[in-house]
């Protein structure tokens, strides 16, 4: 079998320290760039492999931070990991992504994995499920930080990043009643987490100061594309007669709103809608969907990098603090009501 090659092999054969191989290979500041190519290059031609097992017993780091998210196939969300993984690997960390698939056991078994992997740190996105989220607390006992985003616990000394949800529902609720729109509906799932009960908030606080606005909700069992188009279904043979629906994300809004067309309604003529999150699908329907920018990518940039910072020593996390992003309403034409009558 051959012999491993070792930063003492590369340091004899260019007659340097092997500390000064290390540094290099480390790629510290502090080595003189044309010392660090000649080093990058041997170790390369002699096959030299970094020996992480090693280094992570001598620092009792990994280096590795741990994702947990409700499900992979959203673009809101590849668009958070994406964020996390470019803060990240600047950083020289690596990432484990798992999802919980919307399910408590599956959120606990991740946590579990992470654990046991030894994680310098958690960054979660929660399930919709209710929980105690006591198996978070393993991490806390062994000072390994967790933080949260999007969906966040209600009280929680971790730091949270999200957007101000009631704020920015209340914004799109109210730009349905300045198109005229005056009988509202809310399409959204039942659920204790910060994301849809502030949503809510948002839609009613828009119709309770509207006087002669009537508000309504409708229950759906998921915010899929499947969910919306059964939402419509459902608006049809209830006759709830809507000229305003705001959907508690895009998917489920393009659902709703191309079904309702394929049931002989004109949106936004008759029926005005919004959506939430800026997803992709936003853009590609027609009519194009108005709907609220989320902006994931920073979201998930500012998580990994206030977690890695704090890794690092180079900043202290705050606890019992949210840190709130700016989302904003953008326009276009499916709520365009007054403009199509």
């Amino acid at each position: 079998m051959k012999k491993e090659v070792t930063i003492y092999d590369i340091a004899k054969t260019l007659n340097l320290s092997a500390s000064t191989v290390s540094r290099a290979l480390k790629n510290k500041t502090v080595i003189n760039e044309d010392t660090r190519k000649r080093v990058l290059r041997c170790a390369e031609e002699m096959g030299y492999r970094s020996n992480a097992f090693a280094s992570n017993l001598r620092t009792k780091r990994t280096n590795t931070i741990g994702i947990i998210v409700p499900r992979l196939d959203s673009n809101f969300m590849s668009a958070c990991l994406a964020g996390m993984e470019e803060v990240a690997n600047n950083k020289g960390y690596n990432v484990i992504i798992s999802q919980s698939h919307e399910s408590v056991i599956r959120e606990e078994q991740n946590t579990s994995t992470m654990y046991n992997n030894r994680v310098d740190g958690i960054i979660a996105s929660l399930t919709i499920e209710e929980s105690d989220l006591s198996y978070f607390e393993r991490f806390k006992q062994k000072n390994v930080p967790v933080v949260f985003f999007d969906r966040v616990p209600d009280d929680s000394d971790n730091v949270c990043f999200v957007i101000d949800n009631c704020k920015a529902s209340y914004i799109a609720s109210k730009h349905l009643i300045e198109q005229g729109c005056r009988n509202l509906l809310h399409v959204t799932i039942k659920s204790s987490l910060n994301v849809y009960v502030d949503r809510m908030k948002g839609f009613m606080k828009a119709i309770d100061e509207c006087p002669d606005c009537n508000g309504e909700v409708l229950y759906i069992d998921s915010l899929s594309l499947l969910g919306g188009q059964n939402s419509a279904k459902i608006i049809v043979e209830n006759k709830f007669n809507p000229d305003g629906i705001f959907v508690a994300n895009d998917m489920a809004a393009v659902g709703c709103m191309n079904a309702l067309i394929e049931y002989g309604f004109d949106v936004p003529g008759q029926i005005a809608f919004v959506g939430f999150n800026n997803d992709v699908v936003s853009t590609i329907v027609s009519p194009q969907l108005t709907t609220v920018n989320y902006p994931g990518r920073e979201a998930g940039m500012l998580a990994a990098k206030s977690l890695i910072d704090y890794l690092n020593g180079e900043s202290n996390i705050e606890y019992a603090r949210k840190v709130e992003l700016n989302a904003y309403l953008i326009i276009r034409a499916s709520s365009h009501k007054l403009n199509n009558t």
